[in-house]
């Protein structure tokens, strides 16, 4: 790897050399402090103290130049103003031209700012890992949270971009009111919902959002969607989003995936039900709803494959698969057969276009809005989990249509069937296919005037510091490195292979694959064994389950709001996480039957708490992922995304396969004999995490 040091004197303005922090002397000193600690010349004491001057005065070298950059800018933008002004009175096509330019001129001036403040970050980050790394001293804990908080502090400069977010609003106002708007009398604040369409503006408000990030609900889903972002894209790269997003096909998309996760738990409140009318065991209703994350643990592999070349043709698949998949489902009933049910689930799990919803967002939607749609996609999913055992619910009816029978059983195929077919027509209609990278490619301009605007852009679109702690994959290669091109190169080349991808996974990164697996393992326990359960013990209607689970999915988006906006800021993410594993813990030890009997506010008050708390691990947990996992598993087929979708489905499958399994030994031994494997993957996840962030910390 390229030494950070060198990579980070290679991007500098060579102007305002001067003004960065200088990592090198730092680095430096923090290898001083060790030598002269391990001699006993020096107490650990005074080098934190020496060590927070240090940074208190890089930080402030920063902040100062930050400041007076930002008053030349505000000058700049006066005397344009004022230009303007004299325009008003006497209209001059070609000189409001020249001031347009003018404008985007200044723009272009605070992009390179805004590149200024994001190195600093990056080189800050690294220098604070690197001493905690050094001492096994939790000193960025410590120093963030004082210096941030502290009304005196600089740091907050470097967080809170208010006067560089006044300076875009000043120059996107007045590029606005240069731009011929038909007549209108209205500014950009009269209509926040028609932005300004220019190139430099997009570019600064993209930075803009970067530099901003901080942990919120938006910001939170994203990073539970897994929706990776590429460390550090091109300009070229933003204005190809911009030509291949359409909105209408991202709304495809998002209704895709709300379809889909209908149709995964639509049928869960009735699988038992179908089972035995069909002559089998309720607890085959294990292997029923199991038989569609079987298929979609394939289905994942040659979805994400697909998407290399299109997006529209793996949809249309897709929809197709899912038609058939419950007309199949539907027609099993009068044809008596369950392994016509069974094909008919595993066709709709081969129709999961999980991998195409997440790649189009990542590829194909601007930065400026990739946040929201990435947030869009974990709603669309929170929403259809809930609106599927609902839908359930309301299709208690039993009627016949020549030989084919309508009942709480067949309904759910019937009315998937034919919303499949309404979104196929929709699609074939409305979705518009992006353009393909090979196109991309042969587009890119050559090196120009504009090679220093790309350099300058570029950094723009990485979240700032405060990274993941599990951060092994940042290499920092602070050893001396060669800093050819073809490293470089070596080190964003996407995995070939699954074995390739899994190669790259760090400790970390596994421990957190494995509490994916636990938690997708308890709640689907949970949820497919819930019809099973409340009739044995309670004689619970199926509209009554499907009440309840409903009731469980719309947990999901409110539960991510608090975490997301509020408990995520107060603790770490780690300290979130491990505090969640253990409160899933206790909900699969209260889920058990050691009183008898079992009661209805036992199991209950048990699942409730389970499935919460696996819901804010869940968040947590992929919002660690996000931010661990190597930069070459952002791209290509065998990304982040589709390894955590393949380590869940495969959980999904074995619990699956479990419930129909322990059904073999009866339905009173049901409860227990499924919960057991959920606790003892529970508490190795437990173990795992503990011992993974004592050893990093």
């Amino acid at each position: 790897m390229v030494a950070f040091g060198k990579k980070l004197k290679e991007r500098q303005i060579q102007e305002w050399q001067g003004y960065y922090i200088n990592y090198k002397v730092m680095k430096k000193k923090v290898k001083e402090y060790a030598d002269q600690i391990q001699a006993g010349a020096l107490n650990q004491r005074y080098v934190l103290k020496d060590f927070s001057r240090m940074l208190d005065k890089e930080i402030e070298k920063v902040v100062l130049f930050l400041l007076e950059q930002q008053g030349v800018f505000a000058s700049q933008i006066s005397q344009l103003n004022e230009q303007q002004d004299s325009l008003q009175e006497q209209p001059d096509i070609s000189k409001v031209t020249e001031l347009r330019e003018a404008y985007r001129n200044v723009g272009r001036d605070l992009l390179k700012l805004l590149f200024f403040v994001e190195i600093n970050a990056i080189g800050l980050r690294k220098i604070l890992k690197k001493f905690d790394k050094r001492f096994g001293y939790k000193f960025t804990d410590y120093y963030v949270k004082t210096r941030a908080n502290h009304p005196y502090s600089q740091l907050q400069q470097v967080f809170n971009n208010v006067g560089l977010g006044a300076v875009v609003g000043a120059i996107s106002r007045n590029l606005a009111d240069l731009q011929d708007r038909e007549g209108s009398y209205l500014s950009i604040y009269d209509q926040p919902a028609l932005p300004l369409q220019d190139p430099v503006v997009d570019s600064m408000e993209s930075a803009i959002d970067r530099l901003s990030y901080s942990t919120n609900f938006l910001n939170f889903s994203v990073q539970r969607s897994l929706i990776m972002l590429e460390e550090l894209p091109t300009p070229v790269e933003e204005h190809v989003d911009d030509q291949r997003y359409h909105f209408m096909s991202l709304l495809l998309n998002l209704a895709n995936t709300f379809l889909y996760m209908i149709n995964t738990y639509i049928v869960v409140p009735t699988a038992d039900d179908y089972s035995m009318s069909l002559g089998a065991a309720a607890t085959v209703c294990g292997i029923v709803i199991g038989a569609m994350a079987v298929a979609q643990v394939f289905s994942s592999v040659y979805f994400s494959a697909w998407s290399n070349k299109s997006y529209f043709r793996p949809l249309v698949f897709s929809s197709i698969v899912l038609f058939v998949g419950n007309v199949m489902y539907a027609l099993a009933y009068d044809l008596k057969s369950i392994p016509i049910l069974l094909i008919g689930r595993i066709f709709c799990g081969l129709g999961s276009a999980r991998a195409v919803n997440r790649r189009y967002i990542s590829d194909c939607v601007p930065l400026r809005i990739r946040m929201q749609a990435s947030a869009g996609f974990v709603s669309a999913s929170a929403l259809g989990m809930a609106c599927g055992p609902a839908l359930a619910g309301l299709l208690q009816t039993n009627f016949k249509i020549y030989k084919l029978t309508f009942n709480q059983d067949t309904l759910p195929g019937w009315v998937m069937a034919f919303a499949w077919l309404i979104y196929l027509i929709w699609l074939w209609i409305s979705f518009r296919e992006p353009a393909q990278e090979k196109d991309e490619v042969n587009n890119v301009p050559q090196k120009s005037n504009a090679a220093e605007n790309d350099a300058l852009e570029r950094g723009v679109v990485q979240p700032l510091l405060l990274k993941s702690v599990g951060d092994e994959q940042d290499n920092e290669g602070d050893q001396e490195g060669d800093g050819s091109e073809e490293a470089q190169e070596e080190s964003r080349r996407p995995a070939n292979s699954i074995v390739e991808a899994y190669r790259l996974l760090t400790p970390s990164v596994k421990v957190q694959l494995l509490i994916y697996f636990m938690l997708k393992y308890a709640m689907e326990v949970l949820l497919s064994e819930s019809s099973v359960i409340t009739t044995y013990y309670f004689s619970w209607s199926t509209s009554t389950v499907a009440i309840f689970l409903a009731c469980l999915g719309l947990t999901v988006l409110p539960v991510n709001i608090l975490v997301g906006s509020y408990i995520s800021n107060i603790f770490e993410d780690r300290q979130i996480l491990l505090a969640s594993e253990i409160m899933v813990c206790l909900g699969i030890l209260l889920s058990f039957q050691v009183i008898i009997p079992y009661s209805v506010p036992q199991y209950v008050c048990s699942g409730l708490l389970m499935f919460v708390s696996a819901e804010v691990l869940e968040g947590v947990n992929l919002s660690l992922l996000s931010r661990v996992m190597s930069s070459r598993l952002s791209r290509g087929t065998y990304n982040g995304g589709l390894l955590s979708t393949e380590a869940g489905t495969i959980a999904r499958v074995i619990a699956d396969v479990t419930i129909t399994l322990a059904g073999y030994l009866g339905q009173s031994k049901l409860l227990n004999v499924t919960l057991l494997p959920s606790l003892l993957i529970c508490i190795a996840s437990i173990f795992a995490t503990c011992r993974t962030y004592n050893s990093l910390y």
